[in-house]
Parts: structure tokens; sequence; C-alpha cells
């Protein structure tokens, strides 16, 4: 009960306090995560200059900033600083601290695709591990020292046990992006170590999917997805003619892989409950919360549920495992709830829905416009 008032007190100095002057970086702010939680920051009045490499969204000839970030501009009436900048290159970052004050670094800059990085393990490392020191450099630097890192469920491996709870042990992961993830952790947990005045807050997600109820922003992978809802919603438009399905021998009721799907929105609202509370605790340390909506879904349920939200057929082919890949994977994000006051409120039906209204108004993603 002591837990719940406290909580209830955060939430009303957060209302209470103005964020205008609390500037945050978001790395990677124009990918598919990043773009959401930077329209959730503005909503929640934080000031937000966004970096990135542009390797996963489309900006135009003539435009400024990418088109993802024009939309999010235009959905909260709010302007967003720009630069094109990449993690692994020292120089870039240390100009854009030099320009701009930061009291706070969301870190999203990074190659995600598990199936990619068994093929492309060192392009792996080099961004997520590299990029992610060269960014810790800048900001002890600049004397930076909140930060909120993007991190993966993947750190848990093979699951011994589920749901998945933070408190069980990582690191014998199954593929170099799991991998990278878990490195950088351990790197995380060493720099607070050495140093008390850091604000650590490792967030551990699951499988984003869906899109803004607007349908102006949403999934908009370069090339082949790589992500099981964006390659169904591309087939539910007719981009491409059948989806693949990775393997049904799996140890699960119907043979495909079991995942715990969460709501894009409700992702970027963890990072702004993260935030709230490194701001309002003056918290200090490494911490780790999952983010999920403890539920798993299969691949065959997820096909299904998007055809009930879109009322289109989608054809599916199933062909052999993708190296990597493990049976089920879920979560227990009940520490998040009780530390963050953060919950998923969205189920599978409101992600195909999100998913299948942004694909149909944008059939082409962000070239459409």
């Amino acid at each position: 009960m002591a837990k719940n008032i406290v909580l209830k007190i955060i939430e009303k100095q957060s209302e209470i306090m103005t964020n205008k002057s609390w500037n945050v970086l978001v790395t990677g702010g124009a990918g598919y995560i990043g773009s959401h939680t930077v329209l959730e920051l503005l909503e929640a009045d934080f000031e937000v200059v966004v970096i990135d490499n542009l390797s996963n969204a489309y900006k135009g000839n003539d435009d400024i900033k990418p088109e993802c970030l024009l939309r999010v501009e235009k959905l909260t009436n709010r302007k967003i600083i720009f630069v094109q900048c990449d993690v692994t290159n020292l120089d870039e970052l240390q100009k854009v601290f030099e320009k701009y004050k930061f009291h706070s670094v969301i870190h999203f800059a990074a190659l995600k695709a598990v199936g990619e990085s068994c093929e492309k393990p060192l392009e792996y490392y080099k961004t997520n591990v590299c990029g992610t020191l060269n960014l810790l450099k800048v900001m002890r630097e600049f004397n930076v020292k909140c930060f909120i890192y993007s991190s993966s469920a993947t750190v848990y491996g093979i699951p011994e046990k589920l749901p998945l709870v933070e408190d069980m042990k990582t690191g014998d992961c199954t593929n170099p992006y799991g991998k990278t993830k878990y490195m950088v952790e351990e790197i995380l947990k060493d720099l607070c170590i050495s140093d008390k005045t850091w604000s650590v807050i490792s967030l551990r997600y699951f499988n984003p999917v869906g899109a803004h109820s607007s349908g102006l922003i949403g999934e908009d992978p370069n090339g082949i997805p790589n992500n099981l809802m964006p390659y169904i919603a591309q087939v539910s438009v007719g981009k491409r003619e059948i989806l693949y399905v990775y393997g049904n021998d799996y140890d699960t009721p119907d043979g495909t892989g079991i995942r715990d799907y969460i709501h894009i929105t409700d992702l970027a609202m963890g990072h702004v409950k993260a935030m709230i509370y490194q701001k309002i605790r003056n918290f200090t340390g490494f911490k780790v919360f999952n983010l999920g909506t403890g539920k798993g879904y299969s691949v065959l349920e997820v096909i299904q549920a998007f055809e009930k939200a879109s009322g289109q057929n989608i054809p599916y082919k199933i062909i052999e495992r993708r190296p990597g890949d493990i049976s089920v994977s879920y979560a227990d994000a009940s520490l998040a709830n009780k530390e963050l006051g953060w919950q998923a409120t969205k189920n599978i039906d409101n992600m195909c829905l999100d998913t299948w209204r942004w694909q149909q108004n944008n059939p082409n993603g962000y070239k459409s416009s």
C-alpha cells in the first residue's frame, strides 16, 4: 500500500513539474521505436533532440528531417531538433554534445534483427557495442549521466522457466544480437559500480508491434522486413506475395514460436515512465525492467488475429527455422508496474488493428507521402 501511495505522489509531482527545461537526446530517434517514443516525450512536455544515421528511416531529398519526425511534429504541434549522426563516429557525437545541453539520453541506435546478426556479426558488434561505448564516453566527458538503454529479452537466452523475470540469469544468448545487448548491459553495470553518480535504466522489451492510433506513424523497414508483423502487413496490402513462417516443429501447441508482443505505444510510454522515475527519485545505479504483456502468442495466432483485424487473407508457407530463434518467450512485467507505475494497456487485437490502419494508409511506408 505504501508503495502505491509513493507512486501516486510521483505521478502527481510529474504533472506539476514542467519538463520543458529537461532536454533529452534520443539516439536512433527516427526509427520505429524511437519515433513513437519521441512523440510520447513531446506529449509529456520534454524537449527532444534526435540523432539518427538514417540507415532505417526515410528522408525525402528536399526534407531537412525524416518523414516520421515531420509527422510527429504534426501530431504534437511541437518542433524536434534533428541531426544526422552515426553513433560509431566519435567526432560527430562530440559536436552534438558541444552544441546542445542534455539532461538525459535514451539510446535506441542499434542494429536489431536476430537472423541478420548471425550473418553479419561484425556489423552488429561495431554498431551495438562500439557505438554505445562512444556514446557513453561522450556523455561522461560532458557530465550527462542519466541513461535509458534499449535492451532486449534476448539477453535471457533459452529460458530456464517462464515467465521471464529480471533477476534471472542472462548471457547464454543464442545469437549475436542478443550478445551485443548482454555485453552492453554488463558494461553499464561496471560503469555504475565505478561511478556512483550514473543513473542507468535498461529496458528489456519483447516484441514491439503496432502503430500510432492516428495511422500517421508506424513501422517502415528498409528492404525485406526481419520481423513478423511488418511482413504480415506488407503481405496484407499486396506488397509481398506470401509470408514465410520459420519452423513449425517447436515445442508449442501449434508448432510455431511463441512471443510476447507489446504495442509500440505502450512500449514508448515505458521510456517516459522510466525517465520520470529517474527525474523525480534522483535514482542512481543500474536497474532493469521488463516491458511486455505477460502473454505469448504463436506465429499462427498472430496471423489469425491480423486476418480478423484486416479482413484480408494472409497466405503463408512453412520453411526451415532461422538460426538463433527460441521456442517460447514472454515476460513478467510486474516490477515495471510496481516501480514505474507502467503496464501494457493494449492487446493483440489493438496491435493488429493499428498495424493494419498504418499499412492501409501507407502501403509504401513513408515514401508514399
